[in-house]
């Protein structure tokens, strides 16, 4: 048979049109990702890790379809590390944000930084992250890169918490536009913006890789009644408002779960669910009475507790394709940085060579294989008790150090989980060895990254002001009273018992020495809340001026169940000093404040306790004295001034 050139030349064309269709269909198989974090969720805090009371069911049902890891981790004991370590794949200290990130100040994710919703976007991927960012101090400014400036085509986010609380939160973020008051509770408002996004936003042409990041149950709790109904048989409301948060947001997540099914991308789609650290509080009293496991320590501390989080993931295809049962557990350590290399690995995505990246790829994991690990686990964490604020994990093995690597302990996680028997003795050369790798790394650790931690140290006590945070100004605020010379951040009005002073934010109601103090004076005061949420405080407040980073507060904080001492913005609570106290958090607290301007003394007397401070240096005299509130209200009675 002749063929001729017209002929070929129709074939060829024909080919090519056939072609295309092909690869569109092999483009569209590209997988798509969702991560799905929630914020001071406890390892033990669900039904499907053990929990006997608190009810699951989304997350119960995506763990029978999943695998669940039993020893998953986050990067950091504190909310803003760990989230830093998901999307860059380098270890806090390394990337930057070494720190939970106070709103104001300088400490962001750079710029610098790869992301991967970056790269996933240079691969063809939508993108979208919905909740909580902590990612900067300068949030919804050009003073600092954005979600959109990480890879984010679309994002509604807040800051840090929702505020004034899960409840109807009013400072949420969206391109870059604030939206105002939202009506319900925030872990859902968040899925369904991920949901809505999924549904009538996103390019369907392309793969999608979604962030769900919630503010459940992180304070200050606030959760729909009808969760709290689950727990009716509860007589601690505490209870029934945690227990609550933690079912508000695993309904959140089944709506996440449900849009998935509805849009037909169950199977091809990676589904990872984890939590940025252990649970808040010490467990027993208020709304942070999240569940460790029976593990040792809580948030911001470096034993398990405070770093080992749930962790499932779900992939039907990759599961079909390895063999992987519906309903399997691993045991082998994965990490939230191991997320970035694994979503690389998965898309063919070269790792960065320019920079040291700490996750592995998980996926062996899924075989019942060991995770191959170029750095070992290792953590950091600036809030830590500094006798154990540095950690590093290899095997079953762990070893714990203090802030200046001068004593370290050893224990077996396999055999030992709660850590409670101490090693070294019995194995000598495992710990020299487990010692070595631990100074080894965080010394390189510390060199990668910037060293803005070197100026901004822990303010657990003591007098470490060097290191204040600052904080943003404050707008004029309201004075209902007519007492006040000046007031700002927020109102002031008459109540029974005195003043109360309420806020969205920080506030002070100050007035005006007619003389500058600048020697010793006295302040005698008493305080009561006049809210029933976990963000109540109150405090005693004076300085050499009216701005509120230059203001020293002495009182309570008493959602924290702590009185202390501090200077500057809230970011700054006990960088002068503070102790934890036991006390009625709904009875009228009575304080003493003497300060002598040439001793350079602070001494206090707050309900029976005694707090001790150094005037900072840069407080010559005192012109301002008066009330600071921080995200509640609180009413304060007269001050008696004795010079």
């Amino acid at each position: 048979m002749t063929i001729n050139v017209k002929t070929i030349v129709w074939m060829l064309l024909l080919i090519g049109v056939l072609a295309v269709p092909s690869a569109l269909a092999n483009d569209t198989k590209r997988p798509n990702f969702v991560i799905f974090l929630t914020d001071d969720m406890g390892w033990g805090d669900a039904a499907c890790y053990g929990h006997p009371v608190i009810k699951t069911p989304n997350l119960d049902r995506f763990a029978k379809e999943g695998l669940r890891f039993t020893n998953c981790y986050a990067a950091c004991s504190v909310c803003s590390p760990s989230r830093s370590a998901i999307l860059t794949g380098r270890t806090p200290y390394r990337n930057g944000v070494w720190r939970w990130i106070p709103g104001g100040s300088q400490y962001h994710l750079r710029q610098s930084e790869i992301t991967i919703a970056t790269l996933l976007k240079k691969k063809g991927y939508d993108t979208c992250h919905v909740g909580k960012w902590h990612l900067n101090g300068k949030f919804n400014s050009p003073e600092q890169p954005q979600p959109n400036d990480h890879g984010y085509n679309w994002w509604l986010a807040t800051q840090n918490n929702a505020a004034p609380s899960h409840k109807n939160p009013t400072n949420f973020v969206r391109n870059g536009k604030p939206v105002g008051k939202l009506e319900g509770f925030s872990a859902v408002l968040v899925a369904d913006e991920g949901v809505d996004w999924l549904k009538n936003h996103r390019d369907k042409d392309k793969p999608f890789f979604l962030s769900v990041w919630t503010h459940e149950p992180h304070l200050p709790i606030e959760s729909d009644p009808k969760y709290m109904k689950l727990y009716s048989d509860e007589k601690d409301d505490g209870v029934r408002q945690h227990h609550g948060n933690i079912t508000q947001l695993d309904d959140a997540f089944g709506r996440v779960l449900k849009a998935l099914e509805d849009i037909g991308e169950v199977d091809n789609t990676f589904v990872f669910f984890t939590s940025d650290n252990g649970p808040e509080g010490n467990g027993v009293k208020g709304r942070t009475r999240g569940s460790t496991g029976g593990l040792r320590g809580r948030k911001r501390s470096t034993f398990e507790g405070g770093i080992r989080v749930p962790g499932v993931l779900r992939w039907p295809a990759k599961f079909k394709q390895v063999g992987l049962k519906p309903g399997s557990t691993s045991d082998e350590p994965v990490i939230g940085s191991d997320l970035f290399t694994t979503l690389c690995a998965i898309v063919d995505q070269p790792l960065p060579t320019d920079r040291t990246i700490d996750g592995a790829n998980m996926l062996p994991a899924l075989e019942g294989q060991s995770i191959q690990r170029d750095q070992p686990l290792y953590w950091r964490n600036h809030l830590s008790p500094k006798t154990h604020n540095v950690a590093v994990r290899i095997g079953p093995w762990k070893v714990i150090g203090n802030d200046d690597l001068s004593k370290f302990e050893l224990y077996n996680l396999v055999d030992d989980p709660q850590e409670k028997t101490e090693l070294s003795a019995k194995h000598p050369n495992k710990f020299a060895e487990m010692k070595a790798i631990l100074i080894k790394q965080d010394k390189a650790v510390l060199e990668e990254g910037p060293d803005w931690w070197k100026n901004d140290k822990p303010r657990r006590g003591g007098n470490r002001n060097k290191g204040k945070v600052k904080g943003p100004k404050l707008d004029k605020g309201v004075d209902k009273t007519g007492k006040f010379d000046v007031v700002k951040g927020g109102v002031a009005t008459k109540h029974e018992l005195g003043v109360q002073l309420k806020s969205e934010g920080e506030a002070v109601a100050l007035w005006k020495l007619d003389k500058p103090v600048t020697n010793c004076v006295t302040f005698t005061t008493s305080y009561q809340t006049t809210v029933n949420t976990n963000t109540r405080n109150a405090c005693l407040v004076f300085g050499a001026n009216d701005e509120n980073d230059d203001l020293i507060k002495v009182g309570s904080m008493i959602g924290m169940g702590a009185h202390g001492v501090f200077q500057g913005s809230w970011a700054n609570v006990g960088n002068l000093g503070q102790i934890q106290k036991t006390y009625d958090p709904n009875k009228l607290i009575h304080i003493t404040v003497t300060l002598d301007v040439k001793k350079r003394t602070i001494d206090a007397v707050i309900d029976g306790s005694k707090i001790q401070a150094k005037l900072p240096d840069d407080v010559k005299s005192i012109t301002h004295y008066g009330f600071y509130v921080k995200n509640t209200a609180s009413v304060f009675q007269a001050v008696k001034l004795e010079r």
